[in-house]
């Protein structure tokens, strides 16, 4: 995967958490709770695309 299309998707997502903090009423715990989770995913997926989560669980400790 490119970097351009990484940040297009990290522009996207980025995007569409702003709009429905902004417009989609919710409880304040809903939407941390909602902005956490988009969070942790997008690190992983960040992870999973430069392959560093498969170098993590490849590492074995004696």
């Amino acid at each position: 995967m490119s970097l351009l299309n990484i940040v297009i998707v990290l522009i996207v997502v980025g995007v569409l958490l702003w709009v429905i903090n902004t417009y989609i009423p919710m409880d304040r715990k809903i939407k941390n709770i909602l902005n956490i989770v988009v969070v942790i995913a997008v690190i992983l997926w960040l992870l999973r695309t430069f392959g560093l989560l498969d170098s993590i669980g490849n590492m074995h400790v004696n």
